[in-house]
């Protein structure tokens, strides 16, 4: 059996403390679960969150003893799923699988979004982080980042690259490569990964900075072209394909991820019983399997772990958006 990802070690530990059984009543009304639960994605089914949504449903509901359905609320990179959850009633019942837009750029892109990360929601465990792949339509000339860059330096405003919405790692990728890169494109966000790789299909857009759960089939059947990977370190699943930073770009990364949160006033008893059943799932090898196999890397951890690291992500994104004047489009 092949070595499973660093993740593993860290979510054994955490499961072996935490208890598996059903979270006991409190006060007069029945224990947790005793009836479905609504995981909530803000993007439409076929992209990359809906893709790690369901990795993990089918699994959740065994562990949990009761149904998990999905439901797709597609909009605006997430954020008004993001908020539609903030609002739920804190019963352990609305679980949201979230996204670097709406948990950590909308808090410094969109101003009037309804709610605030680290007030309103609880985490409860980051269940991956994303490879994410420079692609361009085979149209286009440029056959590298070097290439690219100059291409697009000398035609300003001519270029147009898709995103899954305001605020999305697709967005922020593309954002962080025109600042860094001094060129100027034009955005154009869609309703989701699914919508804005048809985009680019079809030629409607030049390029995009796509997931590479969604993109790697296009890659390999010849559809786009990919210039190089987001993240500092060159995908596993394209080994071939260098880094952006490498390419031409020296400095440059950016990095995805989905997060699971519920409301903030959710039990804290019940989220740990959400985190470890979660964890408890990354550890099943066809569950890591099927993600490591669509370019997401499994990751897991506690809530505490996850509330640091979304802190993080908050700041370091407000200082993008505030150094490149960034607006939601």
């Amino acid at each position: 059996m092949k070595t499973l990802p660093r993740c593993i070690a860290l979510a054994a530990a955490f499961a072996s403390s935490a208890v598996m059984a059903q979270v006991p009543a409190t006060g007069t009304g029945p224990a947790w679960p005793s009836k479905p639960i609504r995981l909530v994605i803000g993007f439409p089914p076929g992209g990359a969150t809906d893709i790690v949504a369901r990795s993990f449903s089918q699994k959740l509901a065994e562990f949990l003893g009761q149904p998990v359905i999905i439901d797709n609320r597609p909009g605006a990179g997430g954020v008004p799923a993001t908020e539609h959850v903030a609002k739920s009633p804190p019963d352990g019942y609305t679980l949201l699988l979230g996204t670097i837009g709406g948990l950590a750029v909308a808090m410094s892109l969109i101003p009037n979004r309804g709610y605030d990360t680290l007030r309103d929601l609880a985490p409860v465990t980051q269940p991956v982080t994303y490879t994410t792949i420079l692609v361009v339509h085979p149209s286009l000339p440029p056959k590298s980042v070097k290439e690219l860059l100059a291409f697009a330096r000398a035609r300003p405003g001519m270029l147009n690259h898709a995103s899954s919405g305001n605020g999305t790692i697709t967005h922020l990728a593309a954002e962080l490569f025109k600042y860094m890169g001094h060129v100027n494109m034009v955005h154009i966000p869609y309703k989701g990964n699914a919508p804005a790789m048809t985009a680019l299909l079809s030629g409607e857009v030049h390029l995009n900075f796509e997931n590479s759960l969604l993109v790697l089939p296009h890659v390999k059947s010849g559809k786009v072209r990919a210039l190089g990977v987001t993240g500092a370190q060159r995908s596993r699943s394209l080994p071939e394909l260098p880094t952006i930073s490498e390419a031409g770009l020296p400095g440059y990364a950016a990095t995805g991820w989905s997060a699971f949160v519920v409301p903030a006033a959710v039990p804290k008893d019940i989220v740990t019983r959400l985190a470890t059943e979660i964890n408890r799932a990354l550890r099943l090898p066809e569950v890591v399997e099927r993600l490591s196999s669509q370019g997401a890397e499994p990751l897991g951890g506690t809530p505490e772990q996850l509330g640091t690291f979304m802190r993080i992500e908050i700041d370091k994104w407000a200082t993008l958006v505030k150094a490149s004047n960034m607006k939601a489009d």
